[in-house]
């Protein structure tokens, strides 16, 4: 059976489909199961692990109201790959031009673009929108200096911690570009801003939750309607962020390899997103936190860490799950932890073969700091069947 255990202390049971569950993650979920607006039971997916509120690995369906920090503040969040028509074979012996292109062509961490005006074209479909969104709320530009250019800079930029951008190759020799990125500045801002103002809105009705981030918003409310409204922005400028961001990786890498086109659609999908969906003869709002839809034929990414492989899988829609799978390896240690434990040389070793960075300054990323993502994967046989399995030879972190 794919559920591995079963939480029965709330209002809603929580079905686990791991047997690996730490007791800050078990905590969490528990919380989220006493709800009153949680419906039928929580699912928690094989990379399951303690999160801010709500757990990573969680999907949590809602009956007329949305938790804000559930979905986070990296809205849309997520992956997307392309397959090239290159061989692994064709590929130079050192792919160190083609690391150094990727890093010049797409800003990470902090940066941004410098033009915005080579960005407007992709920008401006969102613009309109967003305008609405900020003239009801402008308490979020104040949370995001020079705010209104900014997101148009961030667009195709890549972000910090976990976020990356690769080149795999798969058990047919085919190379893939795969990347990892969300909403960006502006994202944060508006998860931020909701956040704050479900907690404002729970204080005032004296609501008594067992975590104050587990504050959520009513749908009937004025700041409801805005939150949908928000979020959606936020989900539609983060695909198209890593719509942007994959053609500025195949420009970038053009050159520097032999000749390729892309042969299949791109993939691309969110793993920190709310969403309407039926279930169990409802309609209700799904957060996937840390979690991606896997609805019976749909294809979906799970990366593991930087030094182990990944998977282009093929849903199986099962409805214990909400129609969802894991999202990647998942953490089995903090941040923190991981540079205290590891050291360069030990990512030297666990990134062998890899062209990436290999110093301290990415530490915390060490596939070490990651669960087996083997393990992952058999605890999710019912819920996805594999296509491809890719294994990374770039990686280019935020």
């Amino acid at each position: 059976m794919p559920v591995r255990q079963t939480i029965a202390t709330g209002q809603v049971p929580v079905k686990i489909f791991t047997e690996e569950l730490e007791a800050s993650a078990r905590a969490q979920l528990e919380n989220v199961s006493r709800l009153p607006i949680v419906f039928h039971h929580v699912a928690a997916m094989p990379d399951v692990h303690a999160g801010i509120g709500a757990t990573v690995g969680s999907v949590i369906p809602t009956r007329g109201a949305i938790i804000p920090a559930a979905v986070g503040v990296d809205i849309g969040c997520g992956m997307s790959a392309v397959r090239l028509t290159l061989r692994a074979g064709q590929l130079p012996d050192s792919l160190k031009k083609a690391r150094a292109a990727i890093e010049r062509a797409v800003p990470t961490g902090f940066d941004e673009h410098r033009d915005a005006d080579a960005l407007y074209e992709a920008a401006s479909p969102l613009e309109r929108r967003l305008a609405c969104i900020l003239d009801k709320h402008p308490g979020i530009v104040a949370r995001q200096r020079d705010g209104r250019s900014k997101w148009v800079r961030q667009m195709g930029s890549l972000g910090g911690g976990n976020h990356f951008i690769e080149l795999c190759t798969d058990e047919s020799e085919h190379v893939w570009v795969m990347l990892h990125s969300g909403s960006r500045g502006i994202g944060n801002a508006i998860g931020t801003y909701f956040i704050s103002a479900a907690r404002e809105e729970m204080a005032k009705l004296d609501a008594h939750l067992p975590d104050r981030d587990l504050a959520y918003l009513s749908e009937g409310s004025k700041l409801f309607d805005d939150y949908v409204e928000a979020v959606g922005w936020a989900q539609d400028y983060a695909r198209a962020n890593r719509h942007e961001m994959m053609q500025l990786v195949l420009d970038a890498i053009s050159p520097r390899l032999p000749s390729f086109e892309v042969a299949d659609a791109a993939i691309n999908c969110h793993h920190n997103y709310v969403e309407q969906e039926r279930h169990f003869g409802e309609r209700v709002y799904v957060t996937r936190k840390g979690a991606i839809r896997a609805r019976e034929g749909e294809l979906g990414i799970i990366p593991g860490s930087m030094g182990a492989r990944s998977f282009i899988v093929r849903g199986k829609g099962n409805p214990e799950s909400f129609d969802s799978c894991a999202h990647g390896a998942g953490r089995r240690m903090s941040r923190n932890e991981a540079k205290k434990r590891f050291t360069a040389a030990d990512l030297e070793a666990q990134t062998q073969g890899v062209e990436c960075r290999k110093d301290s300054g990415v530490l915390d990323e060490i596939p070490g700091a990651y669960k087996d993502i083997d393990r992952v994967m058999a605890d999710q046989a019912d819920l996805v069947e594999v296509v491809h399995t890719l294994k990374q030879v770039v990686c280019v972190k935020g």
